[in-house]
């Protein structure tokens, strides 16, 4: 069994960003369009939005997005991606090389290296061929890719299976990329949910820690856990069998197919599950919360986290311990706790522990405990 270490970690941001304020002139602009049609034919009206709502139920001031022009638009409300070729590089792929690349860099190693790609994202621009084998191909790296998903656990659960395929000794290295465009898949006339969400893409460099070896400043990492419990208050139903439910297959009704949650019900039940999740997987090593420097926890909602936090401290616990980058990103789904990551470890200690821990859809969990080196 090798010893296993997160050797490099990269993360790109798209320059564009979208403040509480221009989404919410956006969304009350269409509201206002919407409500005419709706008073004409007898529906119920809709109700606006403000920036006081969007704060105090998600703690997100801003958001990164590829393209903002489109979703601020209110006569359309989706961003704008171009068609390309299919022997053009894929927005995903691109996304994920941007921060793969970085990842690479940091770990000190080039593309050949890399003996196996996993591309883990929330959403998938395609189902086939799978986004880390066009990677393989533009990047050059050697083995092979796949495809692989667990809504905002995804990051999470993609470095559960490369540290055990590591450990296994099943490769050599293999980098994990989260290339994260929600946007894509958001439903911007949604008042629950049009502005929880930015894109972000990160990537992670997993290989085995040779004996002597010492690699200061990067994190070994000690175990990884997964969780799932079927729940459908987070819930996607676009898929390539939405048109075959439509009167006319080539005309595709998104109503009620895009992102849709039961905020109050997730905000309780994975609470509860994350608190739960995070001091059993550390009782099993003989640890309490206490004794871990940092948590990296997924960035969807600061009043969640500050709670799942204080249920396993007994106490509240400040941004030092647990870092947030959610008030300026928005949630970037798998890619938020990674995020976290790369931006608040370089002033912990050799041998101090931290813990990566992702939550959404599914439920999902997923969690890994880290030791700096």
């Amino acid at each position: 069994m090798h010893r296993v270490i997160i050797s490099g970690i990269g993360v790109e941001i798209p320059e564009p960003s979208i403040t509480n304020e221009e989404l919410v002139d956006s969304f009350n602009a269409w509201v206002e369009m919407e409500n005419v049609r709706r008073q004409a034919s007898g529906e119920a009206l809709l109700q606006k939005s403000d920036s006081a709502f969007i704060v105090h139920a998600s703690g997100v001031q801003t958001r990164h997005v590829i393209e903002r022009e489109g979703i601020l638009d209110p006569t359309r409300m989706a961003p704008r991606f171009p068609a390309r070729p299919d022997d053009a590089l894929s927005l995903e792929a691109e996304f994920g090389i941007a921060s793969a690349r970085k990842a690479l860099d940091h770990a000190g190693l080039e593309p050949p290296d890399v003996d196996l790609v996993i591309c883990s994202a929330s959403h998938h621009q395609r189902p086939y061929p799978a986004i880390a084998i066009e990677m393989q191909q533009a990047m050059g790296t050697r083995g092979a890719g796949f495809d692989m998903g667990l809504g905002c656990s995804s990051a999470a659960a993609a470095l559960h299976i490369a540290v055990n395929l590591v450990r296994a000794g099943a490769h050599r290295r293999v980098l994990v990329t989260t290339p994260e465009i929600i946007t894509g898949h958001l439903n911007f006339r949604d008042r629950q949910t049009h502005f929880i969400f930015g894109d972000a893409s990160v990537s992670m460099v997993v290989e085995g820690l040779a004996q002597g070896d010492k690699r200061p400043g990067r994190f070994e990492v000690l175990d990884t856990r997964t969780w799932t419990q079927m729940s459908n208050n987070i819930r996607t139903n676009l898929g390539y069998y939405t048109r075959t439910a439509q009167d006319d297959p080539y005309m595709i009704n998104l109503e009620g197919n895009l992102i849709k949650q039961v905020g109050n019900k997730v905000f309780k039940e994975v609470t509860v599950a994350g608190h739960k999740f995070i001091v059993e997987f550390l009782a099993e090593h003989g640890l309490t919360p206490q004794a871990i420097r940092r948590f990296w926890l997924h960035q969807a909602n600061a009043r969640m986290n500050a709670m799942i936090l204080k249920l396993s401290f007994g106490h509240e616990v400040d941004h030092d311990r647990a870092p947030m980058v959610l008030e300026r990103l928005g949630n970037t789904a798998g890619a938020g706790a990674v995020v976290a990551l790369s931006e608040n470890h370089a002033d912990m200690n050799a041998g101090d522990y931290g813990l990566l821990c992702a939550f959404g859809a599914g439920y999902s969990i997923g969690g890994a405990l880290l030791r700096m080196l």
